[in-house]
């Protein structure tokens, strides 16, 4: 890539070479393709198992015959219908083309170059990438025990920081903070430094001393919740996602933001599987019943794992994590490799289907 920008003389900042492009997990039909097999399954990208909401298949149906038209660029019913949902003003909700791109909003809109953003290590990678994008400084600060290091993070900030991110659950560990520690933290941030609280996984936390950034919302700092209809909703396809924060903030972003970056499908299928609360309900059961199964299986197999308040969890599995990945695709099972996030022997792996999971389960002890 740098070699062709030197090739046709372009001028690119360097801070945009340096950023590592996000490699997404395997698709499995480029999986299928390279080893000559089907029937395989994915367990690598935090997917709903279940597919998309049936309610939110449908409200797609019916919205189709309009794809001539431009969406509502407002997104107006899909704001009211997560305003009563959770509470809030519609003011305070801005929609986003997945929780990726408002991280881009925030970034392009507060950051100048080298202004400083204070990222979880490892958490997820869009962190630093859009951050990177806008010149900023990154700093670091490695996870303790394989959760976010609150003491840590507030320590780091400088008169320079402007945005600290905090994933709760963290991906790819699947930890959380407690309300105790959260509230610690955030009585040394100040007032001008926003806190992007990515709430992707948060419907599946079990831990009660979990915190909610939503709670926070009113309490005079830059607090900036993200939350995405990927996961519990089954809709990542769609990429629809929103963020939650004060109306100063939301009304910079929409100053910057695409006209129409939420389309009509996302919005139409988002609405409807708000509303769909037995799909929820059914997702959360099989992800919660499927955890407490791998975790007793592995437990009498004598494999490590780590417990999680997420859909995915942690599998110490002794040996190059990536050579196991290898293994496993050959056995038609696509799991993630934590190779690149600094743990080489550790493996990430997404609840399935019942029978998934004891395929999954089968595959790895083969391969151990």
């Amino acid at each position: 890539m740098q070699q062709g920008v030197k090739n046709m003389k372009l001028r690119v900042p360097d801070h945009i070479l340096s950023i590592k492009p996000y490699v997404p997990g395997k698709p499995l039909e480029e999986l299928e393709r390279e080893y000559g097999i089907s029937g395989s399954i994915k367990l690598a990208s935090n997917e709903n198992p279940l597919g998309p909401s049936p309610m939110a298949v449908k409200a797609i149906e019916g919205v189709i015959s309009g794809l001539n038209r431009y969406p509502d660029g407002s997104g107006h019913d899909l704001i009211t219908g997560l305003s009563q949902y959770l509470g809030v003003l519609p003011g305070k909700i801005i929609l986003g083309n997945g929780s990726d791109e408002i991280i881009g909003l925030l970034t392009r809109a507060f950051l100048a170059p080298e202004d400083e953003v204070i990222i979880p290590s490892p958490s997820f990678l869009m962190y630093e990438i859009m951050a990177g994008s806008a010149g900023a400084k990154l700093l670091h600060v490695p996870l303790k025990s394989l959760s976010i290091d609150p003491e840590g993070t507030a320590g780091s900030i400088t008169e320079k920081t402007r945005i600290i991110f905090i994933c709760n659950p963290n991906n790819p560990t699947g930890t959380v903070l407690s309300k105790s520690d959260f509230e610690k933290f955030l009585s040394k941030v100040p007032q001008d430094v926003i806190i992007v609280v990515d709430e992707a996984y948060i419907e599946f936390v079990r831990d009660e001393n979990c915190f909610r950034g939503i709670d926070y919302l009113d309490s005079g700092l830059s607090v900036v919740i993200l939350r995405t209809f990927s996961k519990i909703f089954g809709l990542a396809g769609l990429r629809i996602g929103y963020g939650v924060m004060p109306e100063e903030i939301s009304g910079i972003l929409n100053r910057i933001r695409p006209p129409f970056n939420a389309n009509s499908l996302a919005q139409a299928g988002a609405l409807a599987a708000l509303r769909d609360q037995a799909f929820f309900r059914k997702t959360v059961s099989l992800i919660h019943n499927g955890l407490d199964f791998m975790y007793d299986a592995l437990s009498r197999m004598g494999i490590r794992y780590f417990t999680t308040q997420a859909n995915f969890f942690l599998i110490d599995v002794g040996k190059k994590a990536d050579d196991v990945f290898e293994d496993l695709l050959r056995q038609g099972i696509i799991a993630r490799s934590m190779t690149s996030y600094g743990y080489p022997e550790y493996i990430r792996i997404t609840v399935g289907l019942p029978e998934e999971n004891v395929r999954f389960l089968k595959a790895l002890e083969k391969v151990l």
